[in-house]
């Protein structure tokens, strides 16, 4: 059935449409389901759930191929969150998302309200945040925006997860020309739910109450979803009022009473105010119940005057809420938000008309169908080309360092390998109490409270990765690498991986090579999900992360959770004894195509990435993880970037102990490749024939490659650091780059 006429103030123009990010064949669209021309706030609404952010219309296609039920999975995606079933009746559920355009645009407030949402994500769905990480990508340091960047994003994450209350345990930060003109922000959060207590978006019922929860709506934020879902260009300055602006200690005090409400029993769906705000949180709860939704925003709590329709519906103002609420305990829920110096205001009904019907000042100025706006929005099959695949670059065309050691200080000291500890300590790590392991190692550790807050044995553990430049070179196998490092750096630390979530940002999707990215890195983490048991439970797509037409390399992030039944039992990243042997699992290195050696310090990004063999990476990691949970070991880092070279400095500079080694020829190859499925483990003496014997029967490699030893790191004749030298190299770069920041 068509609307009845609604007039317009505004003249529809191409301009105008195309100012809201549709193009004309899905103007066209609209024209056919609604049976004339839409007003100026409907063609808002529309542009908002149409819009890549919210429709994810280019890759929808792609997501339903990936694997996301398992025997532990009890919501996987479609939900604000996905939930894991982690015994004794408790879940864990958690998510990742980008606000990338907002913290290029304005770097506190875009990443702040970025850690906001995803914390919104998870506690609408019942849960209590318990863990956060990010995983941040800038440009070139040497860009003169890049450090304004980095502090201003680094500033907004800790001030807004600080000030909230949960502790930071992971995440990433990396630097590449690519980012120059588009900067990363991805955050994660999990959070700790009864399983018989998660609540849902879906709407049910008809003649229910819809309900305005938590902060005032303004005019911040308005057209964010669009503009995430744009290339920059020269106009970008013009989006800065696109960016919300967050306030961490309402979102604290909204956290307590949607709790509170919850367990009351009143709520039949609750829904964050998210990317395109009331529209899209209004609109989602209706169309996934087959309900419509009547909405006055004459009701709307609004702290600006003046507002009109179309800002009402497009704010992106944070700290707000939508919820279907059981009519007889009104007056209860009311009661709690007022509690917490928080709005509460009826602001519509559900009906079965199947209708989104918003009225202003007496008018009704949207009268649209809601499946078509929801869960039926537009879906691309874009054209896509896929990546050729690079040749792969033999170790003898990659030349030997002049400097063995000159060459491991300049892969711990440099931009991408130094410290990350001036980022994360900026964030509390240790709020709530529970946290085990702090970011720095393969895995951020929390220990699990119970239900009534007592703590359990149990333990969680948090990490995300990626590999941009393998995804570039070839997506597939670049995919492949970002699930099986999160999977191996979980088991590295002795936890069963659970499930996953993923954050996959690429440029322009309208680009054939660009879709070709997505497409190939989608069936590599398919693929790798599927092999490994480590579903994909929630996620986020951000695409058109291109300035000038310059793309972002594609950074398929994957965030992972897994889970000890012991907390107690764990491995560190760190060397425990002097006199403890060194074990290599996997195969010696070979592989120096696209390795951080080549990139840093020989100055070439060429060859292929190093495969994934996924039966290989998931036998070696069981293998890792059953020794850990036999305390057979008493140490464990999994090899990455930099290799085995970096994977033993590392562990050398965790502990404060040397270690001296053996490697096989060609010696570069040996400490630099970066081939996948390996590990570094250390054991006491007594205990190495035992492992050899059960590594044996496991079909996995296994090499004894020296021992805990002195102050120093040594490797054959080639090398020979002082940890006082490599603790140097590895911890200055970031402070040094930074105190220059300030300094200017």
């Amino acid at each position: 059935m068509n609307s009845p006429k609604i007039p317009n103030t505004i003249p529809i123009t191409p301009e105008l449409i195309a100012s809201h990010g549709l193009k004309p064949d899905e103007y066209a669209r609209i024209l056919e389901l609604i049976g004339r021309e839409p007003s100026f706030t409907e063609l808002g609404i529309f542009s908002a759930m149409w819009n890549e952010h919210c429709s994810y219309k280019s890759s929808k296609k792609w997501l339903k191929t990936l694997p996301t039920t398992g025997p532990r999975v009890l919501q996987g995606p479609g939900e604000n969150a996905g939930v894991v079933d982690i015994g004794d009746g408790q879940t864990v559920v958690f998510k990742m998302e980008s606000h990338n355009h907002p913290s290029y645009i304005e770097p506190y407030q875009g990443a702040a309200t970025g850690v906001g949402g995803i914390l919104r994500d998870v506690f609408t769905m019942g849960a209590r945040p318990v863990a956060a990480m990010n995983a941040l990508r800038f440009g070139d340091p040497e860009h003169p925006r890049t450090r304004h960047l980095v502090h201003g994003v680094v500033e907004g994450v800790g001030g807004y997860g600080n000030s909230f209350g949960v502790p930071t345990v992971g995440g990433e930060v990396e630097f590449d020309k690519s980012y120059n003109g588009n900067c990363l922000v991805n955050a994660f959060a999990a959070g700790l739910a009864d399983a018989d207590k998660i609540f849902l978006s879906e709407a049910k019922g008809v003649g229910l109450p819809v309900v305005y929860l938590g902060a005032k709506t303004g005019r911040d934020g308005v057209g964010g979803a669009t503009m995430a879902s744009a290339e920059f260009d020269e106009t970008i300055e013009e989006k800065r009022p696109t960016v919300q602006v967050g306030d961490p200690f309402t979102e604290k005090c909204l956290l307590e009473a949607c709790l509170e409400l919850m367990a009351s029993g009143a709520v039949i769906a609750i829904q964050d105010m998210g990317a395109a705000g009331l529209t899209c949180s209004a609109v989602e709860m209706g169309a996934k119940g087959n309900l419509g939704i009547d909405l006055d925003l004459d009701k709307v709590p609004c702290r600006e005057e003046r507002m009109s329709a179309y800002e009402m519906m497009l704010s992106e103002s944070q700290e707000r809420m939508l919820m279907v609420l059981r009519p007889e305990q009104e007056a209860e829920a009311q009661a709690i938000f007022v509690k917490w110096g928080l709005d509460f205001a009826v602001v519509g009904e559900t009906t079965d008309t199947l209708r989104f019907i918003v009225k202003h000042q007496g008018d009704v100025v949207a009268d649209l169908p809601i499946k078509e706006l929801g869960d039926e929005a537009p879906e691309y099959d874009r054209p896509w080309v896929a990546t050729d695949a690079p040749a792969v670059l033999d170790a003898s065309d990659v030349a030997e360092p002049d400097d063995y050691a000159q060459a491991v200080l300049t892969l711990v000291g440099n931009a991408n390998g130094a410290s990350r500890r001036w980022v994360y300590e900026q964030y509390d790590t240790l709020v709530q109490g529970n946290t085990i392991v702090t970011p720095g190692g393969d895995a951020g550790i929390i220990r699990v409270n119970d239900s009534s807050g007592e703590p359990t044995t149990k333990g969680l553990a948090f990490t995300v990765d990626v590999t941009p430049r393998y995804c570039k070179a070839d997506p597939f196998e670049g995919g492949k690498q970002a699930v099986a490092e999160c999977w191996r750096n979980l088991c590295a630390v002795g936890a069963e991986p659970l499930a996953a979530t993923d954050n996959l940002n690429f440029g322009n999707p309208e680009k054939p090579e660009i879709m070709g990215q997505l497409v190939g890195a989608i069936k590599g983490i398919g693929a790798a999900c599927q092999a490994l048991a480590f579903p994909i439970v929630s996620g986020n797509v951000s695409l058109y992360n291109e300035t000038f037409g310059e793309a972002i390399l594609p950074t398929p992030a994957i965030g992972g959770v897994g889970l000890l039944p012991d907390v107690s039992i764990r491995a560190h990243a760190a060397f425990v004894n002097d006199g403890d042997t060194i074990l290599l699992v996997g195969a010696h290195g070979s592989h120096l195509g696209q390795s951080a050696y080549l990139r840093d310090c020989l100055g070439r990004e060429e060859g292929a990435p190093p495969p994934v063999d996924l039966t290989v990476e998931r036998r070696h990691g069981e293998f890792v993880r059953q020794l850990i949970r036999a305390e057979m070991i008493n140490a464990c880092h999994d090899l990455s970037d930099g290799g085995l070279a970096v994977a033993l400095a590392e562990m050398a500079m965790s502990s404060g102990k040397g270690a001296r080694v053996e490697v096989s020829q060609p010696a570069h190859a040996a400490l630099f490749g970066e081939d996948q499925a390996r590990y570094i483990m250390t054991c006491t003496a007594d205990k190495v024939t035992t492992i050899e014997n059960q590594a044996r029967k496991s079909g996995v490699p296994l090499t004894k490659l020296g021992m805990v030893a002195g102050g120093d790191l040594t490797v054959g004749a080639v090398i020979s650091i002082s940890i006082a030298n490599l603790r140097q190299a590895h911890d200055n770069w970031f402070p040094a780059y930074m105190n220059d920041s300030l300094a200017g």
